[in-house]
Parts: structure tokens; sequence; C-alpha cells
């Protein structure tokens, strides 16, 4: 494997990731509506990490963003409940394992903050995401939970940490 770098994200980050986010979401054809593709935080990805019990990690090689991964509290849900954010990545960086040490960095780092659960929410053709998610102990569960204003996910997935 090259030498991919896993590592949090800086503020220098927010413009190369939200031109990653934006290119991955479009080759999936993502509705530009009820997705992340509309979130503002796109553009401000480090300053929307910025804050307890949040992280978003970055994945890169050879200086070049490649995409990336975040862990927050689950919005507008009472309970200890995180939400895995914002996971995609080029193509570059797909079938190398790299999805899986990603995963991977989230739940440890939603575990230190003693989250209990972690939710996530995808679009029914992003197979190979859900077989990971699935591979990394998620389940499907019948229902959206919080609202996180994604309406356009129609796949929700659960995680007891």
């Amino acid at each position: 494997m090259a030498d991919y770098i896993i590592r949090e994200i800086k503020p220098g980050d927010n413009e190369k990731l939200a031109n990653v986010l934006r290119s991955v979401l479009l080759e999936h054809d993502v509705p530009k509506v009820g997705t992340a593709y509309a979130d503002k935080a796109l553009d401000k990805m480090y300053e929307a990490y910025d804050e307890e019990k949040a992280s978003y990690f970055v994945v890169e090689l050879d200086g070049k963003v490649l995409g990336g991964a975040g862990i927050a509290a689950l919005a507008y849900y009472d309970g200890n409940v995180c939400e895995l954010q914002k996971m995609y990545f080029l193509e570059a960086a797909r079938g190398k394992g790299i999805g899986m040490k990603m995963m991977q960095a989230c739940l440890d780092r939603a575990r230190e903050y003693g989250f209990e659960k972690c939710y996530l929410e995808t679009m029914p053709n992003m197979l190979a995401a859900q077989k990971l998610y699935k591979k990394s102990g998620f389940g499907y569960i019948d229902a959206p939970m919080g609202n996180t204003g994604h309406c356009s996910c129609t796949v929700w997935m659960l995680k007891y940490l």
C-alpha cells in the first residue's frame, strides 16, 4: 500500500475537501437537496468539527486530499448517540482498506468521547459503503434518528459501541 496518511482535519483542507466530497456525491448521482451536498458545513469542514465531541479525519497521499470521515453528536436527538458523517473517498483511495482504517479511527474516537451508539445515513445505491458499514458492525434500522436534514438518504444504520 502506498503511503496514505490518515490525520485530523486542518483549516487549509476546507476547499480541497469540499471539492472531493462534492465530486464523489455527483459521481454517485446523489441528489443535491436533502443530502450532504447541500450542507452549509461542506465549505467549512474544519470549523464544523472544531467543537466538543466532534472530529473529522482526512486521508491524503503525497499531499493530495482523497477523502475523509467524521464523527459528531447526532443532531436533534436526545440520547448518547453520535453520527458517522461525510465519509467519502475519491476512486484513488477505494479498495485499499482505507475505508476500514478511517471507520476504525472514527469509531475509536466515538468511544473516547463516551458515545454509546453510532448512527449513519446513506443512499440505497451506495452498496460498497453499506458493505463496509455491515462489516464494521452496523445493522439496518427501520427509521431515521434525530434530524440531520438529509431527507433524501433512505438507508439508516446503527452500531452499538
